[in-house]
């Protein structure tokens, strides 16, 4: 069936955005030429693709299946001509990088900032998602590169990934309210606490179900979020024991907040990884392939 790419690009943006209006600004085209051109691609399958209402749109379930499709071919288009425009310099372009917030604020700022320093031509996109969104994003060529914690369950799916850093994750609490958590601790006594963690979405909270489930413990977490800074500060107002990677905690190594304490585990804790990710569909850009290459060096 030979449908105009156009149509097909009206119809990526009006299923983004969920608005026509929103999809014609986008588009710098009249909101009616939008309401056009998804008429005609409707016409042109035999499908409704949106379910209309005075406010927002809706897609029907055809045109979900329609966009899941689309999504990643118009975001490889839009990474093509990027790369053609950058044509192999670090004058222009974009880094484009999918990472958690953890991530972002507590490894990726410094090479952030050394990238921005060297090349301010290039425009620096970073998109937040849990380590298993990333994947996703990843998967729909919405980002170049990720950088995630493995184990990850869906990068089995990537063929291009590279190790960047180590960590371990700690167990944190406010001695003030849990005064025993100061003697050496075992995960079996850790029942006895309320335990603070990262919602199911995450591969921190696969890691630490998997470690209770080797020792046959149950683990019914009292607060699930989607920060670990959230959890720092639950943990800190004495609202239980929180599970986070090192890396985010530094400052109670140095003994800034005397209340604050790592525990101490009779069980060491496996290390786990941050890795870096990329699609092998299409070659990294020259800013993409930079940062990797910083990355991996350290």
């Amino acid at each position: 069936m030979d449908i105009n790419y156009e149509l097909y690009k009206v119809f990526y943006y009006v299923g983004k955005t969920l608005s026509f209006s929103e999809a014609s600004k986008e588009l710098f085209i009249s909101q009616s030429a939008v309401s056009q051109s998804i008429k005609v691609l409707e016409k042109r399958l035999n499908q409704t693709l949106f379910i209309r209402s005075t406010k927002r749109v809706k897609l029907t379930k055809e045109g979900e299946m329609l966009f899941k499709h689309i999504e990643p071919a118009i975001n490889l288009i839009n990474r093509g001509e990027s790369q053609i425009m950058e044509a192999g310099t670090l004058n222009g372009g974009q880094l484009r990088i999918g990472a958690s917030d953890t991530i972002c604020r507590y490894y990726l700022v410094p090479f952030l900032k050394d990238f921005h320093q060297k090349f301010p031509k290039v425009h620096i996109k970073v998109t937040n998602g849990t380590s298993l969104q990333c994947v996703e994003l990843l998967e729909s060529n919405q980002v170049d590169l990720i950088i995630v914690n493995s184990p990850n369950s869906r990068l089995n799916s990537i063929n291009n990934v590279i190790e960047v850093g180590t960590f371990r994750d700690v167990f944190i609490a406010n001695k003030n309210y849990f005064p025993t958590v100061e003697r050496e601790m075992t995960l079996i006594d850790l029942r006895n606490y309320p335990i603070l963690m990262l919602n199911k979405q995450s591969t921190t909270s696969e890691f630490l179900h998997s470690l209770f489930l080797q020792q046959s413990i149950d683990l019914a977490p009292a607060i699930e979020l989607n920060s670990n800074d959230l959890l720092i500060d639950m943990a800190h107002i004495g609202l239980g024991v929180a599970f986070v990677p090192d890396y985010c905690v530094k400052d109670l190594v140095n003994a800034k907040d005397e209340d604050m304490i790592i525990l101490n585990m009779k069980e060491e804790l496996p290390q786990r990884k941050l890795v870096a990710a990329y699609s092998n569909q299409i070659p990294l850009t020259a800013a993409s392939q930079y940062f990797l290459d910083n990355l991996a060096s350290q």
